[in-house]
């Protein structure tokens, strides 16, 4: 598989100033053709073994929860140094994947019933938090395997600038038609390319009436003081990970596993043992204008 070299950079002024006020970032090119070709497959192999045991939706998709776990060639993508920089530079080092996921949608052949399908991430916080706007919390990368670069091929939905909305218009009931909020539109990317997005922009997902089968891999970064609800990936996957990897797919070993430490450990408050804080010490990238990026 051929990797395009990338040194890590901090995120510029300019994309902050950008993601500060639209909520998200398109990365183009971020990933080459082989490593498309190669994602693709492993997506591939996931989606038949899966449609060889009955285990697709009704319309024949997949939503598989824990990327990794469920298929390990796709921790490359975890810290990929093209756009993992984004994420520590808005939310720091002391940071795991909670959530992920791989998709598949393949073209719908008939016209699906009408469901509001607006969201934010983030479940029960959007709820219990109490301010307004809701704390960030977490940011999440989509890697596109497929090309939706025209409208209605299961593209990202978004409303530029939603981030800093705590709530939009919608039906009294989900199955009631409703227009989409003003300012929504559809992201369109190449195969390769990836979006960053703050969890709490209002967002979507087109239908896919093309004729190509729409594939993406997600990954959603919080705080390690947030609980994950991700799944480990298998003992014999995680000897094949770098510390980083490890810290973020929850597979480190050592002091967090202690019953008194342990938990001061995902708090942030040994730094040291922390791989995503010494590698961005030594390539000096710790940043203490940033409060989530000093020590």
């Amino acid at each position: 598989m051929t990797i395009t070299p990338v040194t890590p950079q901090a995120m510029t002024a300019e994309q902050r100033e950008q993601f500060e006020r639209d909520g998200y970032l398109i990365v183009r090119n971020v990933l080459s053709p082989d490593e498309v070709a190669h994602y693709a497959a492993a997506v591939d192999r996931v989606y038949a073994e899966h449609e060889a045991v009955g285990k697709l939706g009704a319309d024949a998709s997949l939503h598989k929860l824990s990327a990794v776990a469920s298929c390990p060639e796709l921790n490359g993508l975890v810290d990929h140094p093209a756009v993992f920089p984004l994420v520590w530079s808005m939310i720091g080092w002391n940071v795991h994947v909670y959530h992920s996921h791989l998709d598949v949608h393949p073209p719908i052949k008939q016209t699906k019933p009408y469901r509001f399908e607006w969201h934010q991430d983030g479940g029960r916080q959007n709820g219990e938090l109490e301010t307004d706007p809701r704390p960030r919390l977490s940011v999440k990368l989509a890697f596109w395997l497929s090309d939706v670069s025209e409208p209605g091929r299961g593209n990202f939905k978004v409303v530029p600038g939603s981030h800093k909305m705590n709530r939009i218009d919608g039906p009294p009931s989900r199955d009631i038609e409703w227009p989409d909020p003003a300012g929504a539109i559809e992201v369109c990317v190449h195969p390769g390319d990836a979006v960053f997005f703050d969890r709490r922009i209002w967002h979507a997902r087109s239908n896919n009436y093309s004729e190509i089968t729409r594939k993406a891999v997600f990954f959603g970064y919080t705080f390690r003081w947030i609980a994950t609800r991700d799944e480990r990936p298998a003992p014999e996957h995680v000897a094949r990970l770098n510390p980083v990897q490890r810290q973020l797919v929850g597979a480190l070993e050592g002091r967090i596993d202690d019953p008194v430490d342990g938990g001061d450990h995902a708090w942030g408050y040994f730094p040291d043992e922390v791989p995503l804080y010494t590698d961005l010490k030594e390539r000096g990238l710790l940043d203490s204008s940033f409060p989530w990026l000093r020590r």
